[in-house]
């Protein structure tokens, strides 16, 4: 698998992710979205908040977008899980689309990216993607662990990659076109 290979896959994996994640979050009773939880983010709410503005964020440097800061700075906060869902759905399938598109010599390319009190900082594509996917797991494990303290039960979320899990991810991966 080449290092292409294995972003886009990531990508996927941040969908298919997500898909569960948010099936479980949706089935929460009235309140527990946004109930006070032991985090680094006080709620479910919250936390899934924070992971599309991030998202928003490195989109914009990834695709040069020129937004910089303003993506995370200006990011108005969902108050119900339906329409964070969606638009995490459609941040999912930038990151998927981006990712399609990319070239071995892409991975190298430096974009800005706008670190406000710090100013207009080069990073590489690559080192970008990694840190967003890395950034990603980190905070769903996060809504993982607060599910736990919830009335729902936390979904299974580490069987993408594996052909012997495809048993269990078939029809989702499947659904989702992945």
């Amino acid at each position: 698998m080449t290092l292409l290979e294995h972003f886009s896959r990531m990508a996927g994996n941040n969908l298919w992710s997500n898909d569960r994640l948010y099936r479980a979050v949706l089935q929460l009773k009235p309140g527990e979205f946004e109930a006070e939880r032991t985090s680094f983010f006080p709620s479910i709410k919250a936390t899934l908040n924070h992971i599309l503005a991030v998202d928003h964020l490195y989109l914009d440097f990834l695709e040069e977008g020129g937004v910089g800061a303003a993506a995370y700075d200006d990011y108005v906060p969902f108050d119900v899980p339906q329409a964070l869902f969606a638009a995490q759905v459609a941040a999912d399938r930038r990151l998927i689309d981006f990712c399609e598109k990319l070239s071995e010599a892409d991975l190298g390319r430096q974009v800005i990216t706008d670190r406000r009190e710090d100013g207009m900082i080069p990073e590489k594509i690559g080192d970008i993607l990694a840190h967003v996917f890395l950034h990603d797991i980190h905070h769903r494990g996060q809504v993982h662990a607060m599910l736990s303290g919830s009335s729902v039960a936390p979904p299974q979320l580490d069987e993408f990659l594996l052909d012997y899990d495809l048993k269990v991810r078939k029809e989702e991966v499947e659904r989702l076109g992945l």
